[in-house]
């Protein structure tokens, strides 16, 4: 036998025992093992918890939706900017909000969440309007001055359904907990800390 009929013989070989070996898989039920694409997990949205001197509640964040807004805000709640702030705006039935570093300080109540010094500091610059996140009952959004790019740390959430703000205000949540508490807080009340669950 010449070199090259042992290489055929070889090759012939080689595909007989793959056929038997994929005829056993199929009868015994079998199937090969075949390297499958990594999964990997997609990071979870982040849950805020804001504790008040009236009770806990807390919402999910929206980040496929608004990236930057829900990035800028679970950056405040992280370097604890909400803590101690209180409610400077609490209208029954419509909304109440915070976000304002100056309510610290009562002296200062007359001007809570107006002028330059209400915010951060540090404008969003972001227009993250969505058609899909509105303003139901329970909507956490941020407030602005006229211009949804400028909008900043003072956050609000929706005590009805309050369909005249969708296209004006992102939403960058939704009450998921305590839904009942933002409706008992009233202007001057304590924001005690903001924390996201991990």
């Amino acid at each position: 036998m010449t070199s090259g009929n042992a290489t055929a013989g070889t090759a012939e070989i080689a595909e007989r025992r793959l056929f038997l070996f994929c005829v056993l898989c199929a009868l015994c039920g079998c199937v090969p093992l075949v390297p499958r694409p990594l999964v990997v997990a997609q990071p979870r949205a982040p849950i805020v918890v804001v504790e008040t001197a009236k009770g806990t509640f807390t919402f999910e964040t929206y980040p496929d939706d608004a990236p930057k807004s829900v990035a800028h805000v679970v950056e405040l709640v992280r370097n604890g900017f909400y803590d101690g702030q209180r409610v400077h705006r609490a209208l029954s039935g419509f909304l109440v909000q915070w976000g304002d570093p100056r309510s610290r300080d009562t002296a200062l109540e007359r001007d809570w969440g107006r002028g330059a010094g209400a915010s951060s500091g540090t404008p969003i610059g972001a227009v993250e309007l969505s058609k899909k996140r509105t303003h139901t009952r329970g909507a956490v959004a941020l407030a602005h001055t006229g211009n949804p790019a400028q909008a900043d740390s003072q956050i609000y959430v929706t005590l009805a359904n309050r369909p005249e703000l969708n296209g004006r205000y992102t939403v960058i949540g939704h009450l998921i907990d305590g839904d009942e508490v933002p409706a008992r807080l009233e202007r001057g009340d304590l924001i005690l800390r903001m924390f996201v669950r991990e």
